[in-house]
């Protein structure tokens, strides 16, 4: 059974910082590709992060680019997002998910939330001014 299981939110000011971890099981956590994915309140879900544990590439979008860092450790199989420089914008329920579908291993689709198969329940995190 594949699960993921974030967490590491909470309540930051401005300016602050919160790592995320997404621990996962059930899957070739080695060939696939790990997504992060948030959802602000009254707002669509969106493509944050991700890592392609099988190239060993990461992806951000342009809005977290400079300010957040994915990394995965294989061992553990945990995906962990590094969040820096935090701002009130940044208040959502954060996701993860996996996929090994075929177009989750291009660029174009790689922060897409249908390209992912599996997701985990979500973190909130909450970034006041």
């Amino acid at each position: 059974e594949v699960q993921l299981q974030a967490s590491g939110g909470g309540l930051v000011q401005a300016g602050g910082s919160l790592r995320l971890s997404c621990a996962a099981s059930g899957f070739a956590f080695d060939n696939k590709v790990i997504g992060w994915f948030r959802q602000a309140p009254g707002k669509e879900r969106e493509g944050v992060s991700a890592i392609n544990n099988r190239m060993s590439t990461t992806y951000y979008a342009d809005s977290v680019k400079g300010r957040f860092t994915i990394s995965s450790d294989n061992a553990k199989k945990v995906v962990y997002l590094q969040m820096n420089s935090l701002r009130p914008e940044d208040t959502a329920v954060y996701y993860c998910a996996e996929s090994g579908r075929l177009e989750v291993y291009y660029r174009e689709y790689v922060l897409l939330e249908h390209s992912y198969e599996n997701w985990g329940q979500g973190t909130k995190v909450t970034v006041s001014s």
